[in-house]
């Protein structure tokens, strides 16, 4: 007679805690977390500076304070989550998106966009989350998720496989082409965030009041952003949760740079069968070419 048995659920990468807990004690946890998350952020930044002779080594730790950044802005996400949809959401959120390389690398990434609703970001996001891309001046050549790909081959060295079907062996390297790093937008925002107030407790009930005032999921865009972020503001300036480390750059980031909510959006990989690459090739093919000479021979 056979048993059931219950995996055991001790360790790390237990974010699904989040899903059990009530709004209060969400918040609480959350608020206890994100300055966790940004030290650690700003820490493989710190060190990502000091490695000016490793700029591979560099950039992998930049790398890591990107992703670690995203992960604030993800729970702040799900504290702007309006409360009556959050507890379906919640899951999706902690488990496909707050764990997942690819979401967090558009996370971040996503921070520099200027679409004029959800509708138009969940296209952003669509077009960086597909599993394989044409690239080339004729679309020739059939290429990984860009965002994946580069972070992998920075980190370890593998055995490719291209359309040669050669297995060959990939060197770890620097993507970046010596040019002077920058710090990630998504740790600039992070920082941001916490000196505004955000990450305080009294900060994220603010926060989740007043955004979950709206559910961002199709037409919403930059009108009820920037009317919410103004009372957000002025709760926050209010309640005296502004730090004295707040500065105009500070503002600019919160003001102009913090993305719409993406606790709707799709961030899951889109694989791209191979027949759907290979067509799409030989359509860019011949519409560069012209078609008066297709078939000709």
């Amino acid at each position: 007679m056979s048993t059931v048995q219950t995996k055991v659920p001790y360790g790390n990468r237990q974010a699904r805690a989040l899903c059990s807990m009530s709004q209060s004690a969400r918040l609480d946890f959350i608020a206890e977390g994100l300055p966790i998350i940004l030290k650690s952020a700003q820490g493989f930044w710190n060190a990502a500076s000091q490695l000016n002779q490793s700029p591979r080594e560099a950039s992998v730790l930049e790398g890591f304070a990107e992703e670690e950044a995203a992960k604030t802005l993800i729970l702040i996400d799900l504290v702007r989550c309006p409360a009556a949809r959050v507890n379906e959401r919640v899951g999706r959120i902690v488990k496909k998106i707050f764990y997942d390389h690819l979401a967090r690398l558009i996370y971040a990434k996503a921070q520099g966009w200027k679409p004029i609703n959800t509708t138009q970001l969940q296209e952003y996001v669509d077009s960086e989350r597909q599993g394989h891309y044409l690239e080339g001046g004729m679309s020739e050549y059939i290429m990984p998720n860009w965002a994946l790909y580069s972070r992998e081959s920075t980190m370890y060295a593998d055995i490719e496989i291209h359309e040669d079907l050669k297995p060959q062996w990939s060197d770890p390297k620097d993507w970046s082409g010596g040019v002077m790093r920058t710090q990630p937008i998504s740790l600039l925002l992070a920082e941001a965030l916490s000196a505004i107030g955000v990450f305080t407790l009294a900060g994220l009930q603010a926060t989740a009041e007043i955004w979950g005032t709206v559910d961002f999921i199709d037409h919403q865009g930059g009108t009820e952003t920037r009317a919410l972020k103004r009372e957000l503001a002025r709760r926050l300036e209010k309640e005296g949760l502004v730090t004295e480390a707040a500065t105009d750059q500070h503002g600019h980031f919160f003001y102009n740079i913090w993305q719409l909510p993406m606790y709707n959006i799709d961030f899951s990989k889109q694989d791209v069968p191979l027949e759907e690459l290979e067509a799409a090739r030989e359509a860019a093919y011949w519409a560069e070419v012209g078609y008066e000479h297709h078939g000709e021979y």
